[in-house]
Parts: structure tokens; sequence; C-alpha cells
């Protein structure tokens, strides 16, 4: 049973809170629980009622009590028995009891005070009595409590503190953490790294903070070292490459770095001087150093370096909390200095490739430059064998074998020069100083010169071409020189890889996409291996030691990359060896079409030329003498020089009408005398320059320079003389309409 309150005056003792106490009434009489529920109501507390002990032990099991109330003469388990197993409950080992009783003597008073009871009261009681002491204890125990909460609100609040101040630490710490993280990381330079990592220490973490460098790559030895002033301020940072500290802070060094692990200055070594640590510019530290810890710079397996702080505060960095800080600022030092370390060795790799690629570069350089020296001094003696080839054909008799011989020695050095045609133009394209001079051509012209260059190779190695192209004309914008070059190296690599008496096919096909040229043969073929790098330069298939094929392997580099400039591209197919292979040019179309054929000129038969004074000017005798005497075959009247001074001392004497000039002359270069001969009154002379140099830009020098003509050794004889007629009939016309 419980009793509470009804609405009243504030009842006594009521706790400022509104809490209120409980009180156990523990009697066998319901006459008696009335009374004593009609007596303490006006205490304002809460009343349970009950009527055995029994009853009383499960409700102080259930709550706490201010007070029990507890009848001593109570059938089955009398007060005494039940006030023992009251004190045996934690809970209410130290709650008031009050006995109460009709009759009591000394020994019942005796047992009753040592089972705990703080009063006896006799029924019949006095209500002023009752409600005096019961309210006395439910005063204390509400005091009690409100002492307790009093208590708990301070622990509280001073448990609310502390977190606080561990989570503002903690803030504190993750900000620094953080800091140093993007410190560290602002550079890939290692010095820079280094001199971060000591001045986020010092002097806000640290009276001085030093960095070994342990790793070879990243400069083993080097260090960066802060220290706060004696005068305050900002620290001084000081960084090099020789450091001398104290032994003792040696071995703590060497330690870390050798043991992985955190090392510490020997007590005994202590106190420090911070000039002991080798700072240059000494003793820079507020006091002695009594605190000197190194720890290790780890990442995976590597230890880049070692930090090591100061303090003059006795027992410094024993402290979990410090110590732990110091190694995580270690552990992102760590992180970054290995980042430091790949980005110094990609430099150095970095620095290496562009050396090791300059060098390339200097060796291309060479190469090319030997190549083309080396074509341009073969054009001498090329030209003194050509045109001994022309005398003797000219003065020789008519007989099968000196004919047979004439001709395989033309066809021989016909093979030089377009060797050293192509080692040229490769060097050229790879200097990138070829440009293409695009003009509307006929594709079908183009093809008829290519198959006349290469002729005579087909009729010697008795091959049948088989041609098959649009009898309209195939208009397009394209270099006709260059075109017919990559054509007729298609069907000369045909022809040299395809056995005698083979058929070749050259098929060209017009589509609304481009055209497309293709050359097939049945020949050798060309090994799986080898197509992906057929067009690269140099680049051969197997052959035996007689080397049947010849060739440099430049051939079909230099029709890829003229293709190429044309904005095509070229693709070969092959089975494999002996099974014939198949390249295909393809070819954008960027000309409007023309109707009706394109027009073809023939020159007319070779008339004869009136005799000339005709002056040759070559530093090659042999040269010299050989179209000398070729011109001297021809009627005219020579004379020859072998450099630029004696050239213009025989001009003025001779006065001749021609001049073949020779570029690359000793004392005077024959764009230099070229301009003097124009100067010195020869407008109307026919100059024409004999150079090894066929360049765009060498022909445009020879003609900025005055030259009428620019031919590149060896000459073809009967071009020199048809431009020699041609000249000559000009300035007949010129003289008539004057």
């Amino acid at each position: 049973m419980q009793l509470t309150p009804k609405n009243g005056p504030a009842p006594q003792g009521d706790a400022p809170g509104g809490e209120r106490a409980n009180i156990l009434i523990v009697d066998d009489l319901p006459e008696k629980l009335l009374v004593f529920r009609t007596v303490l109501e006006e205490l304002g507390q809460n009343l349970v009622m009950v009527r055995s002990g029994a009853d009383a032990l499960r409700e102080i099991l259930q709550r706490e009590f201010a007070v029990i109330m507890l009848d001593v003469n109570m059938p089955g388990m009398d007060g005494f028995e039940t006030a023992t197993l009251i004190r045996n409950h934690r809970r209410s080992a130290h709650t008031p009891i009050i006995f109460i009783t009709s009759y009591a003597d000394e020994i019942q008073t005796a047992r009753g005070y040592s089972l705990g009871a703080v009063d006896y009261i006799l029924s019949p009681v006095v209500p002023e009595i009752l409600r005096s002491k019961v309210g006395v204890f439910v005063s204390l125990y509400l005091m009690q409590r409100q002492v307790e909460r009093q208590a708990d609100a301070r622990a509280a609040m001073m448990a609310s503190d502390a977190a606080r101040r561990l989570a503002e630490e903690n803030d504190r710490r993750s900000a620094f953490l953080a800091g140093a993280s993007q410190a560290l990381n602002r550079s890939l330079d290692i010095r820079v790294a280094m001199q971060e990592l000591v001045a986020l220490l010092v002097p806000e973490r640290a009276a001085l903070a030093l960095v070994w460098i342990a790793d070879p790559d990243l400069g083993r030895g080097s260090f960066a070292i802060a220290a706060r002033p004696a005068g305050g301020g900002p620290a001084a940072l000081a960084s090099g490459a020789e450091l001398a500290p104290a032994d003792a802070v040696m071995a703590a060094l060497q330690e870390a770095a050798s043991l992985r692990r955190v090392a510490r200055v020997a007590v005994e070594a202590m106190p420090l001087a911070p000039g002991a640590l080798g700072h240059p510019d000494g003793d820079l530290g507020e006091a002695a150093l009594a605190s000197v810890t190194a720890v290790p710079l780890l990442f995976g397996e590597r230890v880049p370096g070692v930090l090591l702080v100061a303090s003059p505060e006795d027992g410094a960095w024993l402290r979990e909390a410090d110590l732990t800080l110091v190694q995580e600022v270690a552990t992102r030092a760590g992180a970054a200095f290995e980042n430091a370390r790949l980005y110094r060795n990609l430099q150095h790799e970095i620095v290496e490739r562009q050396a090791a690629q300059q060098e390339l570069q200097q060796a291309s350089q060479r190469k090319d430059e030997f190549l083309a020296m080396l074509s341009h001094e073969l054009r001498n003696p090329l030209a003194s064998v050509h045109t001994a080839i022309e005398i003797i054909r000219r003065v020789a008799d008519k007989h099968p074998k000196v004919t047979w011989a004439l001709d395989l020695a033309g066809r021989q050095l016909r093979q030089i020069t377009r060797l050293m045609e192509e080692l040229l133009d490769v060097t050229r394209i790879s200097q990138g100083k070829i440009t293409l001079k695009c003009d509307p051509v006929d594709l079908r012209v183009v093809v008829a010169h290519s198959i006349e260059t290469v002729h005579q190779l087909l009729e010697s190695r008795r091959q049948v071409l088989g041609v098959a192209m649009p009898e309209a004309p195939i208009w397009m914008d394209a270099d006709g020189a260059r075109l017919t070059q990559v054509i007729a190296n298609l069907l000369h690599n045909a022809a040299k890889y395809s056995p005698e008496a083979t058929p070749i096919d050259l098929q060209v096909v017009v589509d609304d996409r481009g055209v497309e040229i293709a050359v097939r043969d049945e020949g050798m073929g060309i090994d799986e291996e080898l197509l992906p790098r057929i067009f690269d330069l140099f680049a051969q298939g197997k052959r035996g030691l007689d080397r049947a094929q010849g060739g440099l392997g430049v051939g079909l580099t230099l029709a890829r990359r003229l293709t190429e400039m044309h904005g095509g591209r070229i693709e070969v197919h092959s089975r494999g060896r002996n099974l014939g292979s198949e390249f295909r040019v393809r070819l954008p179309r960027r000309a409007t079409l023309r109707t009706g054929a394109a027009p073809v000129s023939f020159p007319d038969p070779a008339q004869a030329c009136p005799s000339e004074r005709i002056l040759v000017v070559d530093d090659n005798v042999d040269a010299a003498q050989a179209l000398a005497t070729m011109l001297e075959m021809e009627g005219h009247a020579i004379r020859t020089a072998g450099d630029g001074e004696e050239a213009l001392e025989i001009a003025a004497q001779f006065q001749p009408a021609i001049v073949l000039l020779d570029i690359g002359l000793p004392r005077l270069d024959g764009y230099e005398v070229a301009r003097r001969l124009r100067a010195d009154g020869g407008a109307a002379l026919l100059l024409v320059a004999l150079t090894g140099y066929g360049q765009y830009e060498d022909r445009r020098a020879a003609l900025d320079a005055g030259f009428d003509c620019h031919f590149v050794k060896p000459v073809d004889a009967d071009s020199l003389l048809a431009s020699i007629r041609e000249w000559r009939a000009g300035a007949a016309a010129s003289t008539r309409d004057a």
C-alpha cells in the first residue's frame, strides 16, 4: 500500500527540487497502519505500508527508503528477524529503523539497537513525537540526496571540463598535424622539407630540433637545425652538409637510424648546451638541455633520416602525449622525405635521359651530316665516270661487247646514284629540309615516268609488268617528281626481290575517297616478324652472305615518308616468305577534275649547235677534264680553271659565252665568281651551276647569285647540251627581234 498526500500546504522536509522520500511502515494490524498514515501524511512524503516482514523485504528490493518503521511483534517473521534481513541488503544496510512496540525491556532494547535501530517508540504513539522523529530522518535523507546531486553535478561539470579540454587539445593536435603534413609536402626539395620540419617544432613544441639525413640518396650526413634564441623571436635556422654534435648526440642519431627505434641521449651526458647539437651559431638556447630524444623517420623498410628534439625541461619526451606527437610528425616527415627522394631520383633520371637524348640527337646529326657529306663527295668522281662513259659511247666502235660494257657501266652508275640520292633524301626528310612542290599532275603521267625509271631493270631480269589504270586523266595535287620516286621505289623493290621471268602487277584504282596504287609481285615475300618494321630505316629481311639483293634499307622508308607528306598512307601485305608481297599507296585527291587528256610535248630531235666558247670551272681535275673533252667533241672551244680566282683571270682573257661553274671552289666560291662575272659585263653570259648540293635553298642561292641553270652532279650530258641549245635558240631569237 502506498499513500500520497492530497493537495494542501507544502509538506515539511520537502526537497527544493520537489523530491519526496519513501517511508516504509511495517505492522500486522490494519488499525495501527491507519493511525500511522493519519499521523505521518502531513509530512508530504510517500508512505508505503505493508503487513509482514516478507512484504517489507520485497519493497526494499524495489526502492530506497528514508526511514523504516518496524513493529516488533508480528506473526511469522518478527521485527528483529526482518531488521536482520534488511541490514543484509546493500541498499538498506544503513537505512534508519524505528521499532514500534507495546513493551520494551532492556534486553529487547539492546537487541534492537544491535540490529541498527535508531529509536524505540512505545504504542500507543504520541502523534507529535512520531511525526517529529520521522520528519528528522526524512529531512536528513533529503539533505543527503541534495548533497549527492550537487556532488554528481560537480563531478559531471568536472568531467565535462576535462572532456572539453581534451577535445580542444585533440583539435589543436589535429590542426598541428594537418599543418605539418601541408608544410612537409609543400615542396619536393629535400632541403626545403628539412627546414620546414624543424621550423614546425621550434619554438612551439621544442627548444631545439634537428633533422639528420641517413639515406645516401638524399645526401647522408646533411642536416637542418632550428633553435629558440635566448632573446625570443623566431627560430634560428641553419643547414649544411657537415654536422659536428657531441658524441652522445651522434650516438643517439645513429642508434635511432640503425635500430629503427626511439633513442635518448644518456642521462649521464646531461645537461647539454644547445651548441652540443652542432648548431653553427653556437649556444642559442635559453637554458641547458635536460632532455634530448631521437626519433627515426620511417617509411616502410627505409629510414630517410632521424628527427632529434631537445628541451630544457627534465623528463620531457617521457610523457606519452609529447612523444606520440613527435612520432606522428616523424611519420609524416618520413613519407615527405620519401617523396623527395623519389623526385630527386626522377630528376636525375630526367637529366640523364636528356643527356642521352641529346647525345643521340648529336650522333644522329653527325650521321646525317656524314651521309650528306659522303654523298656530296661521291658526286665528283661519279660525275667524272658518267662523263667518261658518255665520251667512250661517242667515240668507241659500235662493237656489241663495247655496247654491252657501256650499258652495264651505265646501269651500275645509275644504281650508285640512286642509292646516294636515297641516302640524301632520307637525311633531308629527317632534318625537315624537303618540301613538296605540289601542282596539278596527271597520275597516269607519273606512273609512266616511274615505269620508265625501272624499265631497264625489268628488261634485264626478263620480268613482265602488267599495268591496269583508268584511261581518263587522274588529276591530283602532288609533287610529280616525289610521287614518281615513291612508285619507282616500289617497282624497283618488286623487281629486285622477285625471281627472273616472273610477273609484276601495277594497278591504279580511283574512287570517291581518293586513289589507291597497288604493286604486287610473286617474289620472296616478307617474314611475319619483319612486317611491322618493314618501313623502318635500314630495316631489311634476312639475307645470305652473297647479299644478292643489295640495297641499304632506305627505299621503303623514303616511300612511306614521301607518301605521308602527300597526306596519304602506305601499307604492306604478305602471306609469308616466298609467297609474294603487295604494297598499297593510298592518296587523297585535292585537284578539280579536268576534261581531256593532259597535253604532252616531245622535244625536237637534237639539232647541231654552233660552236661556243665555254669555260669549265671545277677543282676536281678529272671531272673538269672529262666534261671539257665531251664538250670539245661537240665542237665547242673549251678552257678549264681549278679555282675561283683562276676562273676570273681566264674569263677576262678568254671571254667565254658559257661558264659551267662548280660552287664549292677554293679561294673564291662559285657564288662570288658568278656575281663578279655578272658585274664585269657578263650580263649575256650563260652561267650554269654544277654542284653536289641540290636542295631548294641551294637552287635559290644559285639563282640569287646570277646563275641561269642549276645542275646536280653527276650531270646528264644530254640535259646539259639541251640547255645550251635552248639558251642559244633564245639568244638567236632575241637578236632577230632586235
